[in-house]
């Protein structure tokens, strides 16, 4: 039977969890994802990989999940409900916990139509709750959607997505703890530049007892310039850069080193507030090197 992962032992005991995101390479060489990820080892909990994001394939997030195992990391695997029907993900899922992979982040999957094979057939025979919920079933109940039993239940830890926003006085975290319901364990959260929406943004579902039932990872990043805080503003949903982070960028002398330094002060404000697991670091367009850099920065690890 499977094991507890390094992360859920980390955030179960209430250590400050780091994990990062590597996007798998379109290669059949398992050394073309393990030298993408080098930079992380030692410095992280987990690495995600993440599932054809864009909608563009690359090697599977299964299979790479598996190698990063196999070269002693632990491993986030991002599975959508976009491509796989409930037979295919019961099997993948089954396939992965056999492989030691434990940590399962569950999304929804962004559009093909946006993505290099626009042709390509959406699935979403299950949305992100239902996967979830089966994950649940399977592992505390030890069969399948359709009552047949598993010889090894898998021992999954089992992730969501969430979006960090300034709570109006009357909004309520329905989605979040429908989530919960289905079976979520931990989230990894969209970006957020600004530690004090985070601070309220966690109080608010202190009041509710949120923490007490996810592990919640706040992502991070490394903004590489002004003007690519702006295409953040405008292209990914639920992310603000403020502008104070805006103007910051704009009148250091060297963009890159500024946006480093804004991402360790931020790792350092979110471990101080109650209720946050830890980070979530994703560097998309600056590479695995940059992200160990920030970490080692931040005095929250032990540099390598």
């Amino acid at each position: 039977m499977s094991q507890e992962s390094n992360l859920q032992r980390r955030t179960m005991t209430g250590e400050f969890a780091i994990t990062a995101e590597v996007t798998p390479p379109l290669s059949a060489s398992p050394d073309d994802l393990l030298s993408r990820a080098a930079p992380l080892k030692g410095r992280v909990d987990a690495v995600n990989v993440t599932d054809a994001p864009g909608a563009r394939a690359a090697m599977g997030s299964l299979a790479a999940a598996a190698i990063l195992i196999n070269d002693g990391f632990d491993a986030v695997l991002q599975m959508t409900c976009r491509d796989r029907n409930r037979i295919a993900l019961t099997g993948d899922l089954i396939g992965a916990a056999a492989q030691g992979v434990n940590n399962v982040l569950v999304l929804y999957g962004d559009d093909p139509t946006g993505g290099d094979q626009p042709d390509a057939k959406p699935v979403h025979d299950l949305d992100s709750k239902g996967v979830m919920s089966l994950m649940r079933q399977m592992r505390d109940e030890g069969v399948t959607t359709s009552g047949r039993e598993i010889t090894s239940p898998p021992s999954f830890f089992i992730g969501t997505a969430d979006s960090p926003h300034d709570p109006a006085p009357d909004w309520q975290p329905a989605g979040l703890l429908a989530k919960i319901e289905a079976g979520a364990d931990f989230a990894q959260t969209q970006f957020c530049f600004d530690a004090a929406v985070a601070r309220r943004y966690m109080a608010r579902l202190s009041e509710h007892g949120i923490p007490e039932r996810l592990k919640i990872l706040i992502g991070i990043g490394p903004i590489a310039s002004a003007g690519s805080a702006r295409w953040m503003n405008d292209n990914l949903f639920g992310v603000t850069v403020p502008d104070a982070v805006i103007d910051r960028l704009e009148k250091a002398d060297d963009q890159k080193a500024e946006g480093r330094r804004i991402c360790i002060e931020l790792m350092q404000a979110l471990n101080e507030i109650p209720g946050v697991a830890g980070v979530h670091i994703m560097s998309p367009n600056q590479g695995m090197d940059v992200i160990a850099r920030v970490i080692d920065d931040s005095g929250l690890r032990p540099a390598t």
